[in-house]
């Protein structure tokens, strides 16, 4: 969607405001990214025969594998999609059916076209919205018509229109004062009763039946929608809210739900990505009786959709040849090459991410944009109360997580959360009330906050 593709380089460097590490990964993504700005600038004919590559990123949980493909899809705002794989099951057996994630992420392209949309409109839907706005603040008075002029001949009808017109620019000179005090805020305060178009919620009916069914309940709300008439109710708000729902009605109005439709569905077919998350757990094991049966089952019924296929939605048809698979799992009990051949062909990009340690925690904690450190200092400042971080005191967070990651099972990053929160658990029930407002966090803090912790491997286990 992105009118000028970035370099595999750009990405990257972009990439590294977000996510430490993980270089490998970061390079696959960004010469698939780029790659669909390749297709889409090669001769027509030939861009229809190149399909993308799609991706396995191997690695255990908590290490980037969500965040690569999340921001990955944020920089090119493409439509993205997140699932995991063992949702998806034989149709028959419990679970979804696998074309539901086509359907899922076509809903997410129209509500990005439909936003974009509005915004392309908002200036004109502004300008009505304060038209009809000024009509409830000064309701257009009819010509008011006498007897006689209403049995006087044609030639009186001359006379009527002058004074009709008299009357409008009275009328339009109020308009006009009205118009400059609403710019100016001076009607703020004052209260319009507003006629408001409600939305319609009926009753959620699930319907579990065959495979593509599941769009029925949305299909039988606008059948009703088209039936029954919209409701409206009475609201009394002030002005500034008036125009903010006026603004939002009219919007709607402008909208060219054809042209969103459209637009939405080329999103997908050019720009879709969906990150199948937990892939190896749907690689069957040597049991043959049980759940695993349908592990297979799920691979193949994935395949259609990885290879390419059209799906059937509300908005219309889909073709899945173009959007991009990125697929990740653990793969701590099975490996790549234990999928279905045919699924793994589809595949043929692996990349493996590191498992993080303390020099990586340090880095997690203070780097990236959205740092933790930074986090829990922006919000302890909300209470007026200023949290500061020693570099010993972040060290020993990350000497701790990796300690905790090696005895117990490996989360990767999310062990932080973990022990952030124990940590400074004390400092944010208490800070309302805290007459101290400059807090200090060192190592010796942090060791006596968690040291006992730590030490007890039943107790970490439990806790962090």
């Amino acid at each position: 969607m992105s009118p000028n593709g970035l370099t595999p380089r750009e990405i990257v460097e972009k990439l590294d405001r977000h996510i430490i590490g993980q270089a490998d990964a970061k390079r696959a993504v960004a010469i698939a990214l780029r790659n669909r700005w390749r297709r889409q600038n090669v001769p027509e004919e030939l861009a229809d025969e190149i399909s993308p590559k799609n991706i396995i990123m191997i690695g255990p949980t908590g290490v980037g594998k969500t965040e690569i493909a999340r921001r990955l899809a944020k920089l090119d705002n493409s439509p993205f999609l997140k699932v995991e794989a063992s949702k998806f099951t034989e149709v028959g057996y419990v679970g979804r059916d696998v074309e539901s994630m086509i359907r899922d992420l076509v809903e997410l392209s129209v509500n990005m076209a439909k936003s974009e949309e509005q915004d392309s409109v908002r200036a004109k839907a502004a300008e009505m919205a304060e038209e009809k706005l000024l009509d409830l603040l000064l309701p257009p008075r009819p010509a008011e018509k006498r007897t006689e002029e209403m049995l006087a001949d044609t030639e009186n009808a001359g006379e009527s229109v002058m004074q009709s017109e008299e009357q409008s620019r009275k009328n339009d000179a109020t308009r006009e004062k009205l118009r400059a005090m609403l710019k100016e805020g001076k009607l703020d305060n004052r209260i319009v009763d507003l006629e408001v178009t409600e939305v319609r919620s009926g009753p959620m009916i699930e319907i579990f039946s065959a495979a593509g069914m599941e769009d029925m309940g949305l299909n039988i709300k606008d059948m009703l929608g088209n039936v029954f008439p919209q409701k409206k109710r009475q609201r009394t708000v002030k002005v500034p809210e008036a125009l903010e729902i006026l603004e939002e009605e009219e919007a709607q109005k402008l909208i060219d739900m054809d042209k969103v439709t459209k637009t939405a569905l080329d999103w997908v077919e050019q720009s879709g990505i969906i990150f199948l998350d937990e892939i190896d757990k749907i690689v069957g094991s040597d049991s043959a009786h049980g759940p695993d049966v349908s592990r297979e089952g799920v691979q193949r019924d994935l395949l259609p959709i990885v290879e390419g296929s059209n799906v059937n939605t509300r908005h219309g048809m889909v073709r899945t040849d173009h959007i991009l698979f990125i697929a990740a799992g653990a793969f701590s009990a099975a490996k790549p090459s234990d999928l279905i051949p045919e699924l793994q062909g589809r595949f043929p990009i692996r990349v493996e991410l590191d498992s993080l340690g303390k020099d990586e925690f340090i880095r997690i904690l203070t780097e990236p944009k959205n740092a933790l450190v930074k986090q829990y200092v922006e919000m302890m400042a909300t209470e007026g109360i200023k949290l500061t971080f020693q570099e010993d005191a972040i060290a020993s967070i990350a000497e701790i997580a990796t300690q905790v990651n090696e005895k117990t099972e490996n989360i990767g990053a999310r062990r932080l959360y973990t022990i952030m929160e124990t940590l400074l658990d004390e400092i944010s029930f208490e800070a309302p009330d805290m007459k101290k407002k400059d807090i200090k966090i060192d190592a010796k803090y942090v060791e006596n906050k968690l040291d006992e912790i730590v030490e007890d491997e039943d107790l970490s286990r439990y806790v962090l």
